[in-house]
Order: C-alpha cells, then structure tokens, then sequence
C-alpha cells in the first residue's frame, strides 16, 4: 500500500470514528432534559412520545434514501451533507421557541444522521473488506462513547452555560469536527458500482433473510430508544436529580462501550454466534423485571444489566456486514434492515411515553418492553446461521449469485 493510500485509509477511518460518535447525541441528549423541554413548551404526553420516537421516524423514512444517493454523489459526499443536516438542526432546536419548530428541526438533524447510520456498514465493507469485525466494533464503540457522553453531559452543561437549551446546542460543536476528516475526502470519493443486475429494496424484501434481519433490528432498536428516551425520566421519577438520573443513563449506556470494542469481534469469528446473541438478550428481560421490583436502590446494577442488553445493537450492525457478500448487498441489506426495521421500532418510545402518561408508574411500560424483548430469541437463532442475502435471490432469473460488485 502507497503512503498516500495509507494517509486515505487513515483519513477514513478517522472520519468514521468521529461520525459515529456523532450518531445518537441529537436524538439522546434529548431524555436527560426531556421534563426542562415538555415545561418549556407545554409538551403533551404524546408529544413527548413523539419527540423521543423521531430518531425511529427519521431512520426510517430518510435511511432508505442513503444507498440512492451515495451512488449519486458518493458516500463520502452523501456524508459530509449528512453532518451539515445535522449541524444545522442542532443549532436552529436549541435556538427556537416554537415547539413544532423544534420537532422540525430535529428531525432535520435526526434526518442527517439516519443517512449516515445506514451508509456505515457500507463505508466499512468498502474500505475494510477484510477487517469488518475489528472496524465495526471500533465504531459502535466510539457510538457508545458518545451515547453515553450525551446522557451524563447534557444536563452539566446546561447548569453551567445557562439552560437545556445550551446543553442541547453544543453537541453541534461536536459535530462540526466530525465534518473535517469527510471535507478532506470528498476529493476523493467513492461510490458503488452500478450494475446491471442491482439487487433492489424489493429483491432484499423478498427473501427470508431480509425481513428477518428487519424485524430483529427494529425490535432492538425499539427497546434502546425507549431505553435512552425515557429512562432517565424513570429514574428522576423515583426520587433522584436530573444530574443523577443522566449520570445513571449515562452508565447504562457505557456498559456497552468495552462490550462494543470485543463482541462484534467475537461473533464475526465465533462458530455458534448464536450462543452470543442469546446471553446479550437474555439481559432486557432480568433488567425489566428488576426494575419493577427495585428501581431506586438497585438503579447501577439494573443500569448495568440493561446496558448489556443494548450491545445487541453493535450485533446486529456486524451481522448486516457479514450475511452479504458484496459492497451493493451491503449497502441494499443495511438499507433494507435499518429503515424497515426502525418503522417498527416507532411504536416504542411513544407507546412507552402514552402508557406512562397513562398510568402515572413504569410497571406497566416496563412490562411491555419485557414482553416486546422475547421474540428477540428465535430471530436471533435464525439470523446467525451462514446465510447471505445474495444467495436467496437465487429465484431470479437475471440474477446470478456470484457476480460481485468492484467499487471504484
């Protein structure tokens, strides 16, 4: 490899790293000051519950557009744009005083990022073909890393600037560091080769593996993002402070930052992936109930237990990179996975946020959640067997299961 190819990969994998600490901040950074934003605006129960479901939303409907427009214009490029979506809606949120406004501007922000959350496998395959383990579990770790620093941060730094508004705005700065490695590379971008024979949202959809794969990611993400949305609420109901209740947020979520770095690996090389999936859920369900028994003087260890449970995220990002065998199978599987299954993942922080508006307590949205998290089980074992997405479209009849995609 040239000095100058070693200097682009570097570059790379720096751009990714800082974008991936930038992925939940905008969406995250809302739960620990979600009762300062509900006052502020006269926020109704299910407004709130509609607030902490936009990540969902916005994944949903703008992470299908991210594989069309990287082979417009690049991924690099689609990148770069997505961060200044993102920079943009952070800074106009935290500036506004109408409430839809700030639902708007969110989801502007939110919008940026779901384009980036679905191009990364693909950027990960296309740069590290042969290192998809060790780099995914390096970027869900720098996720977690900024997960967690928006959860216990957030509300420290609106004490000491001077209100949520601030705590909210300031992760744009973040932001716009992350854009400086991607407007080094738009020079020279990548894109995927477009071939004659491109395997469709509607080819994915149509076999066993992709509607799989969608329902397991949208159940995950269903329980995390209600997780981060509303937990710290949670906890600041039963008697602790607002800085209290981010810190213990903030816990959970760093028990998935060393579980990020070794998992991923582990299941990419593991011979029964299964067994690894399996005790990473296993955790929701001791969680939840733990929870409903004890949630004050028990809190760190519950945090600790569901934290575990959300390291099925990073899971599930490494399955999407191994259960297809090219670039552009990535790209439409990840596509496929992340923006199906966040359609799912909608209903849960609003039905959390309604069923807790509605009965004043968690033990009914904790139930819930609980009931929601057991079919992740039998998904699981059927997502880790050998399967790729390209060999199950064997069925059509221009499509020939060892073509392969070169990116240029």
């Amino acid at each position: 490899m040239s000095t100058r190819a070693r200097r682009t990969t570097a570059l790379v994998l720096a751009g990714i790293i800082l974008l991936s600490f930038n992925l939940r901040p905008a969406a995250i950074s809302v739960g620990p000051v979600l009762s300062e934003i509900r006052d502020a605006y006269s926020m109704s129960g299910p407004a709130a519950g509609l607030l902490t479901s936009l990540p969902v939303i916005g994944f949903a409907v703008f992470g299908a557009m991210a594989p069309a427009a990287a082979h417009r214009i690049g991924l690099h490029r689609v990148t770069l744009v997505a961060l200044i979506a993102a920079i943009l809606g952070l800074i106009g949120r935290s500036l506004t005083s109408s409430e839809a406004l700030f639902l708007l501007l969110s989801m502007v922000a939110l919008a940026g990022l779901a384009v980036a959350n679905v191009l990364m496998p693909s950027l990960v395959k296309l740069h590290f073909p042969d290192r998809i383990g060790l780099v995914t579990a390096i970027y869900t770790t720098a996720l977690a890393i900024g997960l967690t620093g928006s959860l216990m941060l957030t509300v420290p730094m609106a004490d000491a600037l001077g209100g949520w508004r601030w705590g909210l705005g300031a992760w744009a700065l973040v932001a716009v560091v992350a854009a400086f490695p991607w407007l080094g590379l738009v020079a020279h971008d990548r894109h995927l080769e477009q071939a004659p024979r491109t395997i469709s949202f509607r080819d994915v959809a149509r076999t066993r593996l992709g509607p799989v794969m969608a329902v397991f990611f949208g159940l995950q993400s269903l329980q995390a993002y209600a997780i981060f949305g509303w937990f710290a609420q949670l906890w600041r109901d039963n008697g602790y402070s607002a800085t209290t209740a981010g810190v213990l947020a903030g816990l959970l979520a760093g028990t998935a930052i060393p579980l990020s770095l070794w998992l991923p690996n582990v299941l990419a090389r593991s011979a029964h992936p299964q067994r690894v999936l399996f005790a990473v859920i296993a955790t929701y369900p001791v969680g939840y109930v733990g929870l409903m028994i004890e949630p004050r003087s028990l809190a760190l260890l519950w945090a600790f237990v569901v934290g575990i449970g959300t390291v099925t995220f990073p899971l599930i990002l490494t399955l999407i990179g191994l259960r297809a065998r090219t670039p552009e199978g990535t790209a439409t599987l990840s596509a496929f996975t992340q923006s199906t299954g966040y359609v799912i993942a909608i209903a849960g922080p609003f039905l959390v946020g309604v069923v807790h508006s509605a009965t004043g307590g968690w033990t009914l949205p904790l139930a819930l959640m609980l009931v929601l998290s057991l079919p992740l089980f039998p998904l699981a074992a059927y997502v880790s067997r050998p399967l790729f997405v390209e060999d199950q479209l064997t069925d059509r009849p221009d499509h020939d299961p060892l073509s392969a995609q070169q990116p240029r």
